[in-house]
């Protein structure tokens, strides 16, 4: 607002609350002069603008699950742990061998299912069930643990074609994971004391897939120190956010 209409806004005012009486508590009364808006400045215009990115965020990252079927489009209906147990197979260096990051969860997969043995031990998590699409029908946001780094994947699942599609895929240390609307929020403790990560992630229907819309570092109060991600984790947030 330019400076001339706020001093003029504020003059009205005080005549206002004048006219009113100085007793008047329903009266108008000025708040002063508005500081002038400074506009943003522009940095190295000289710079030839960048068509292409540097770095792989993995902005958009969507995959048909392979072998997992989808009864009557029902995406309730969809067997979770043949969701995850198709992921461990499709990257064997994260899940199979001695040396593997998330060996633990490869070998607690046996525990998950009718014929399992302890289910307390199973890694997958309780699924949840919202339309995140739009498109009246029900997505799944699915979690499971990633051991022994203790760490959580966090996966979001549409079905298009009659087939279930991954939409959303991140890992990290979690503090707490949020649906809100379209979105997928995302805490995550920070190295910093008092502070913590909130990444949001929200469908985009002309990416057809859940984009990361917001990553931002917040502070979190009275909180002495923050849990330090491992090393996996501070690589993988880097991956998938850039941060």
């Amino acid at each position: 607002m330019p400076l001339s209409r706020v001093r003029t806004t504020a003059a009205v005012a005080l005549v206002v609350a004048a006219a009113a009486g100085c007793g008047d508590a329903g009266g108008l009364k000025g708040a002063g002069a508005t500081p002038t808006a400074v506009s943003p400045a522009r940095l190295w215009p000289e710079l030839t603008p960048a068509s292409s990115p540097a770095f792989e965020i993995g902005e958009v990252t969507t995959e048909v699950v392979k072998g997992v079927e989808v009864p009557g489009d029902d995406i309730r209906r969809v067997d979770l742990v043949a969701v995850v147990r198709a992921e461990i197979e499709s990257n064997p260096d994260d899940y199979e061998g001695a040396k593997a990051p998330y060996r633990e969860t490869a070998r607690r997969m046996a525990d998950c299912g009718p014929s399992g043995g302890d289910a307390s031990r199973c890694p997958v998590l309780t699924p949840y069930f919202r339309d995140l699409s739009g498109d009246g029908h029900e997505d799944l946001t699915l979690g499971f643990q990633l051991l022994p780094d203790k760490l959580t994947a966090i996966r979001v699942y549409t079905v298009q074609k009659h087939r279930l599609v991954r939409v959303m895929s991140y890992d990290d240390a979690v503090s707490g994971v949020e649906l809100a609307g379209r979105s997928v929020i995302i805490r995550a403790p920070s190295e910093v004391a008092g502070y913590e990560y909130r990444l949001q992630w929200t469908w985009d229907a002309q990416a057809n897939a859940m984009l990361l819309t917001h990553d931002e570092m917040l502070r979190t109060g009275s909180r002495q120190h923050s849990p330090k991600p491992s090393a996996t984790s501070s690589a993988n947030a880097s991956s998938a956010s850039g941060r």
